[in-house]
């Protein structure tokens, strides 16, 4: 299980879910190419260590864990799995 954010973070892109990371599995980082056209962050599946430090960081309350996504933001399982496949 990993952790997915959600809509909510669309336009918001705050990074202190970033700082939080003890494994630095959100991207992209404010200081990454990727930062500025991106519309929100994504967390790396194969690099959480499913710890949740950075659910408590989010201001808009937009990362859940995988099995507890809302039904609404369901699709961005999928958004946050393909993001890590473009590789």
């Amino acid at each position: 299980m990993t952790f997915i954010i959600c809509e909510p973070c669309i336009g918001t892109k705050d990074t202190a879910c970033v700082d939080a990371c003890p494994v630095d599995c959100i991207h992209p980082r404010a200081d990454e190419p990727d930062f500025d056209p991106e519309t929100q962050l994504y967390i790396d599946p194969e690099e959480c260590i499913d710890c949740g430090a950075c659910v408590p960081e989010c201001p808009v309350e937009a990362i859940f864990p995988e099995d507890e996504v809302p039904e609404q933001w369901s699709r961005y399982v999928d958004i946050n799995y393909k993001w890590y496949e473009k590789g």
